[in-house]
């Protein structure tokens, strides 16, 4: 669903675009570490009393697990579970 103009739309990329490459990175990454605080949040908010690796894994499979065949996923969370605690 889109509920912004073609013109609003194309005035916002034109404005986006005008920011030096350092800008629009620096843009990407608070997006993207926005989305994971929320998240975080989320998995929490459902799950009180879950450990630090299994977050872990949660983000993995939201955010991520869906572009992995079954198979790499089970590869990637056996992975992401021998990590250390930070």
């Amino acid at each position: 669903m889109r509920d912004t103009s073609p013109k609003i739309e194309s005035q916002f990329v034109e404005m986006t675009m005008k920011r030096s490459g350092q800008e629009r990175l620096k843009m990407g990454f608070s997006m993207f570490n926005l989305a994971r605080k929320q998240a975080i949040a989320s998995i929490r908010r459902n799950k009180p009393s879950i450990s630090t690796e299994e977050i872990r894994k949660e983000l993995f499979s939201r955010f991520y697990g869906e572009e992995f065949s079954p198979e790499d996923q089970e590869k990637i969370l056996r992975q992401i579970g021998g990590l250390s605690e930070e």
